[in-house]
């Protein structure tokens, strides 16, 4: 059995074309069903996301090129497949098992080392279980592929670090406050980078927000998103006093928070630490601000500086991630044997009695006259002793798959699989 991955991602297509590709994949499990037609293309997935769109496919292997064929086919949804051929790449076996291996365990991603792909993949296997189309190629592909990520997550320190502004904003306030279990969370503007900084802070823990905002009606919406309190702007004095971490993110062009506010707000608050992370270009917080006792304040400079040094980090670590996806991928050429092991058995054994029945029959005229009783006792014996040969091979061959099955249980085991839908559906 061969195994086939083509697909287009964000290091190869732009995303207008993977937004096509997106489109033309539709309804999921009808189309997987009418790729697989379980002679050509035996199996089937889809893993499709803003970053990715990819076929993975068990092709019957004295077909492949036909059934490369057709995946590329399906990819693009019956389009003109010359729009996107530059943009294709394609893998086959031990590639494609490496490139599956990689792409759950997040060494493809836009940011390595980022958690969602992993999921995105559980749930592509998930629907070609439902749909049918996942085999005994895509199980064992699959779980295999479930446990290299888990050894990336486990032995490495891939997504240790944060690697973007806002998550950077909650590693820092960890930081100086300790904890942000419990803490309450001023956003100063409304737009995308404040909503993404307070949904980092509050997944670590802050559970009150208010809101301020130039437009209350923004404010109103923004702050019912999270279950917190829309502020008037006019009174952001007071708001400043509640807050133990501020993030700003406006376009002002002048300081909001000064100097005397800040003063104002930590007597209130009985000099309690605030964190302040100003995310906005120009600045809105005074840099004045840090000068004053217990209170912290960070640019996006600031930030950035963190992020390029864990990603710094981050690289390291996929260097070791990538040393563990390449032994993985290696062991699972066993498993892919083993899976063909009787018929390459049969394979192996007809190929050598037709090598001892050739030379048999170009010795024979040394042999002189022998009766038809005796030429069939030589070739049986020739045939008998081709097999004795074939035999210890055999022997190897069954120990390697044996070995291959029994570490293939193993991993079903630990991931729970006694059965892959029961799998699929718990890792969902």
């Amino acid at each position: 059995m061969s195994i086939v991955l083509t697909g287009v991602s964000h290091k190869t297509a732009p995303v207008e074309l993977r937004e096509r590709l997106a489109a033309a994949w539709g309804q999921g499990a009808e189309r997987l069903r009418a790729l697989v037609d379980g002679e050509v293309v035996r199996e089937g997935l889809v893993v499709s996301t803003c970053n990715r769109v990819e076929v993975v496919a068990a092709l019957d292997p004295r077909r492949g090129a036909e059934g490369a064929s057709r995946v590329r086919s399906f990819l693009t949804g019956g389009r003109d497949i010359a729009d996107f051929t530059p943009h294709l790449y394609t893998r086959e076996d031990f590639a494609a098992v490496r490139h599956v291996f990689r792409v759950a365990s997040s060494l493809d991603s836009m940011v390595v080392g980022e958690p969602q792909i992993l999921g995105q993949v559980r749930r592509a296997y998930h629907e070609a279980v439902e749909a049918g189309t996942a085999g005994r190629v895509l199980h064992r592909l699959m779980h295999h592929a479930f446990h290299a990520a888990k050894r990336v997550r486990s032995e490495t320190q891939i997504a240790s670090s944060a690697v973007s502004v806002s998550y950077a904003a909650v590693e820092l306030g960890r930081k100086i406050l300790g904890s942000l279990e419990g803490r309450t969370v001023l956003l100063i503007g409304a737009g995308e980078m404040a909503e993404l900084a307070a949904r980092h802070l509050a997944g670590a823990g802050a559970t009150r927000l208010l809101v301020a905002n130039r437009t209350h009606e923004t404010a109103l919406r923004l702050a019912a998103g999270f279950g917190g309190r829309a502020v008037a702007y006019a009174r952001l004095g007071e708001a400043l006093a509640e807050a133990d971490v501020v993030v700003c993110s406006t376009g002002a062009r002048e300081f909001i928070i000064t100097p005397e506010m800040a003063r104002a707000a930590q007597s209130a608050r009985g000099n309690r630490p605030t964190f302040f992370v100003d995310i906005s270009v120009p600045r809105n917080v005074d840099p004045e601000v840090a000068r004053l006792p217990n209170l912290f304040v960070f640019d996006v400079d600031d930030l950035e500086a963190v992020v390029a040094s864990n990603l710094r980090e981050r690289r390291r670590e996929a260097e070791r991630a990538e040393a563990i996806v390449e032994r993985e991928a290696r062991q699972f050429e066993g498993v892919l044997r083993s899976l063909d092991l009787g018929p390459q058995i049969g394979a192996f054994r007809r190929e050598l009695q037709e090598i001892a029945r050739a030379e048999f029959g170009r010795q024979r005229r040394k042999l002189g006259s022998l009766t038809p009783e005796q030429e069939r006792a030589v070739e049986q014996l020739l045939v008998s002793t081709a097999n004795k040969i074939a035999h210890p091979a055999i022997e190897v061959m069954r120990r390697s798959s044996a070995a291959a099955e029994e570490r293939q249980t193993r991993l079903e085991q630990e991931w729970g699989a006694g059965a892959a839908r029961g799998f699929a559906l718990a890792a969902v």
